[in-house]
Formats: C-alpha cells, structure tokens, sequence
C-alpha cells in the first residue's frame, strides 16, 4: 500500500505542479493583498481536492454511464498526460492546464478565481483528473482501499500546494526561475513515464493479444 501510495503521490504531484504554478498564483492576484491572497489559497486549495475528491470516488460511475472502458480511458490519458509532460520538458505550460492569455484577463476582472482557473483547470484540470481516475483503476486490491489512498497522496500533494500559494511571496523570492524550470522538466520526465504506463496498460487490456 505505501509503494501504491507513493506511485499516486508522484504522479499528482507531477501534474499538478505546484512549485511550478506558484508564478501563475502570483500573476493571477498581483492586484491583491497579501490577506486575500492567502485567503484564496485556502479556497482554491479546497476546491482542487473536492474535485479530485470527486473523480476518484465516482469517475469509474461516470464511465461505466457513457459506456467508456477503463482501458480506454487509461489510453486517452495517457495521451493527454503526454501532451502535458512533452510541454513541461520543453519548459512551456500546457494549453490543458493553463488558461490561455485571453482567459486570464478575464480570470483577473472577477470578485473570485479559487475555482476557475485556480482550482480547475490549473491545479485539478483534466491531466490531473485523468491521472486519479487511472490509478483508481490500476492499483489492484480493494476498491475503497485505492480510492482512499489516491485521495490521502492528493490531499498531501494539495497540502503542498496550499503551503506554497499561501507563502507565494517568499517562495518566489528565493528561488529563481531556472530552478522552477529544471523542476518542471523533471517532473515532465516522471510524468511521460506515468503516461507511457497508462497507455501500455490500457493497449494490454483492449488488446490482450499484445500482452
């Protein structure tokens, strides 16, 4: 279970990004008060789990009501997190996670961004979900038992998140922007490893015959 609950760890981690996105937290409440700002960690934070929360407990349901395998699933996630491990390599933000710049002036003309785009996309956006959803189908054992560990790596992964957004401030004054590069690439590596899985692991399961 631990080994399990460090794989769902890693690989929240590595598509959520949190010490990566601290600039974007920083851009999107440049014209807030330190008070706010921080206020609005804590909700955006809040969201972010309540919606991982979500898709690990009931995404298997909402499949199963659209008639979409597992397997399949695993496959266009797998693309999906490829896509957004290819652009965090290439030190480049992904479309998918992050709004583009005629969403964020819009974001910036609202009372309250915890939930769009802070919470989702940016933090709990489609690679995220994707992410929760396959390992919930792929971690073996006890349905309830994965479900509740997916949730325990999310929440310490939003924890994290939370720490850095609430402390943005400071943790963008001592560390520089080469530093959240070479992170970013880093986890770009360990996230193309993730999708490669989920898409090996779904082709296995639609095609038993490659196994």
């Amino acid at each position: 279970m631990l080994v399990f609950w460090i794989h769902a760890a890693v690989a929240v981690f590595a598509v959520m990004n949190p010490l990566g996105n601290v600039p974007v937290f920083l851009a999107l409440t440049a014209n807030q008060a330190p008070a706010d700002r921080q206020a609005l960690a804590r909700r955006c934070s809040l969201f972010a789990l309540l919606i991982v929360v979500f898709f690990t407990l009931l995404g298997q349901g909402i499949l199963q009501l659209f008639g979409i395998t597992l397997d399949a699933f695993r496959v266009a996630g797998g693309i999906l997190l490829f896509m957004i491990a290819f652009n965090l390599l290439q030190g480049r933000s992904s479309q998918v996670h992050h709004p583009s710049p005629a969403d964020n002036s819009e974001s910036l003309t609202k009372d309250d961004i915890a939930v769009v785009p802070l919470a989702t996309p940016i933090l709990a956006g489609p690679g995220t979900i994707a992410t929760v959803m396959a390992l919930d189908g792929a971690g073996g054992g006890i349905s309830w038992i994965n479900a509740l560990l997916i949730i325990a790596a999310a929440g310490a992964v939003v924890l994290v998140t939370f720490l850095l957004f609430y402390n943005a401030d400071r943790v963008r004054a001592h560390i520089s922007q080469t530093a959240i590069n070479l992170l970013a690439r880093m986890m770009g590596l360990i996230l193309t490893t993730v999708a490669v899985q989920m898409v090996a692991a779904g082709l296995k399961g639609l095609f038993p015959g490659l196994g």
